[in-house]
């Protein structure tokens, strides 16, 4: 994939690629995980390549079971980046079922990225059935 310094990030990271046309459907699909993570990205964004190499380092810390990724290049997906609202990339948004429940706007590290994911785990694993 040219226009990045980790090109070969999604074979090694398998996400699901998504559309903006296709998101909600995507949620809402049944007997999935219970959260997903959203990353939006971007072309020649080396905020982007710094988020992809840290995940890359230790990638088993990115993989949680209740989990499931998705992504996209919103530079490919104007309307993605609409829907949000960006003002830059990278970012991500967790999802539970259809409702976004959080955002991680930048690259706040690998430590923090993961605590907030866990802590979403956390409560979703204490709320009521």
């Amino acid at each position: 994939m040219a226009g990045t310094a980790v090109p070969d990030f999604f074979f090694r990271f398998p996400m699901r690629p998504i559309r903006a046309t296709t998101l909600d459907g995507a949620l809402a699909e049944p007997d999935a995980p219970p959260l997903v993570m959203l990353f939006l990205w971007g072309m020649n964004c080396p905020n982007c390549d710094v988020a992809k190499r840290a995940i890359l380092l230790a990638p088993d810390r990115f993989r949680w079971p209740e989990l499931r990724w998705m992504h996209t290049n919103v530079y490919d997906d104007a309307d993605m980046a609409t829907r949000f609202g960006l003002h830059g990339v990278p970012a991500f948004f967790l999802f539970r079922g259809s409702r976004r429940i959080g955002r991680i706007t930048g690259w706040p590290g690998s430590d923090e990225f993961c605590a907030a994911v866990e802590r979403e785990i956390a409560r979703g694993a204490a709320a009521p059935a």
